[in-house]
């Protein structure tokens, strides 16, 4: 029989352990989803998925890949997506809005890359001519694209040629089958198409790094591209010393997708509809880092700013200020 005096005792622990330990996400709300794009930052959350101590605050934890940016946007305005991978822009425009989204890391430091099947294409201006597929238009690699077009002297629509796709794996089918020059796409779509043209007994090459060229053209030291951004909600959910585990789980998931991969990879395989050999090749190419983003908050509005002067509605018409930045 418990007596009055064990049961203030037991209570009093309990309640020590809730006000001192991070919160848990409680049992009647859904359990957490870390969602992420189709490419290879994907594969560093569906490792987090599998880390212990970010489990012990989240029970039931899952991954998941939005296809679009277009649905990211919904599921963040929406409130169904309370932690998602999404292009640091994004974030920014997101947060200058009004929306409650901050910041939490730097996940990348460059995963776009230029195939073709032109062994002599090895820089921007060797594109003069040619028409090449990029996904997503309006959002980071037509940006990207388009600024390093106007660096290289080449004139959209004159001397080279865009054709959007809606989705990554599109711009390579466009490719298998002749109807493009080349495709900017990121891992491991980049990866996937080499060697699905190798499957076929035709040859593509990884043309251009796409970092070292933005690089060279902007006169920075970085390219920081998605990051892990989180919602007002999800901090109440677990406040922020989960937020610092959740940041510990990633920072410890990187390091183990990239001295991993093939493990790594067979967790994302089936969300990302690509095999795990390509995955797990892709992962070299990927400059998969854990950057906090305060720690890289410079670099971050070095990209804010170049992005800004083509327009500067694409970050929300202006830096955001240190509220938006949550680690």
């Amino acid at each position: 029989m418990v007596t009055r005096r064990q049961f203030v005792a037991g209570a009093s622990a309990g309640l020590a352990g809730t006000l001192f330990a991070p919160a848990l996400v409680r049992a009647q709300e859904k359990p957490l989803v870390l969602w992420g794009p189709p490419a290879i930052p994907s594969v560093i959350l569906a490792q987090a998925t599998q880390d212990a101590e970010l489990a012990g605050i989240a029970p039931g934890i899952s991954f998941a890949v939005w296809r679009n940016p277009d649905e990211m946007r919904a599921g963040i305005a929406s409130g169904e997506m309370s932690a998602v991978i999404l292009p640091v822009y994004s974030a920014a425009n997101f947060y200058n809005r009004g929306l409650p989204v901050r910041l939490a890391n730097v996940l990348t430091e460059g995963l776009l890359y230029v195939v073709s099947g032109d062994e002599s294409v090895k820089t921007i201006a060797d594109l003069r001519g040619k028409t090449i597929a990029c996904p997503f238009r309006n959002d980071m690699p037509d940006y990207v694209l388009q600024h390093l077009f106007q660096h290289a002297g080449l004139t959209l629509g004159t001397d080279v040629t865009i054709e959007y796709t809606a989705t990554p794996p599109e711009g390579m089918q466009l490719l298998l089958a002749g109807r493009v020059d080349a495709i900017a796409v990121p891992e491991p779509v980049a990866t996937g198409a080499i060697a699905a043209a190798k499957g076929a007994g035709k040859s593509l090459y990884r043309s251009i790094d796409v970092r070292k060229e933005w690089l060279a053209a902007t006169g920075t030291t970085s390219q920081p591209s998605p990051g892990l951004a989180i919602t007002a909600s999800l901090g109440e959910r677990i406040g922020e010393d989960g937020i610092e585990i959740l940041q510990q789980a990633i920072e410890r998931s990187v390091g183990l997708v990239n001295s991993q991969p093939e493990a790594a990879a067979a967790l994302a395989a089936e969300a990302l509809a690509l095999p795990v050999p390509v995955i797990a090749e892709a992962v070299a190419y990927s400059n998969l880092v854990a950057q906090r983003a305060r720690a890289v908050r410079g670099e971050i509005e070095a990209l804010f700013n170049t992005l800004a002067e083509a327009d500067p509605r694409i970050i929300g018409g202006k830096l955001p200020d240190d509220g938006f930045y949550a680690l």
